[in-house]
């Protein structure tokens, strides 16, 4: 088991990117959650299997097709007890 921060940067607000991102955190069997930021980015904490976050990183610098994706940074960090994947609202 792995965690990882990531933020994504771009046009990723206003057009469902959270959404998006929970229901391919499930497919991949991820737990964690995404939040929208001041800044505009997206931030989110997975964690899972290292194999299925790279899966998920992958799937965040290309989709969701409406997304306009700049970049995204990550790194790895302890892991935390989470047992859903969730949006934060605030």
């Amino acid at each position: 088991m792995k965690h990882y921060n990531i933020k994504i940067y771009g046009r990723v607000q206003g057009i469902g990117f959270r959404w998006a991102t929970k229901h391919q955190a499930h497919k991949l069997n991820l737990v964690g959650w995404v939040q929208n930021q001041p800044d505009g980015s997206v931030y989110l904490e997975a964690q899972g299997q290292e194999a299925d976050l790279g899966k998920l990183l992958a799937w965040c610098r290309k989709e969701p097709l409406w997304a306009k994706v700049e970049r995204v940074e990550f790194e790895e960090s302890e892991l935390k007890g989470y047992n859903t994947f969730d949006i934060k609202t605030s």
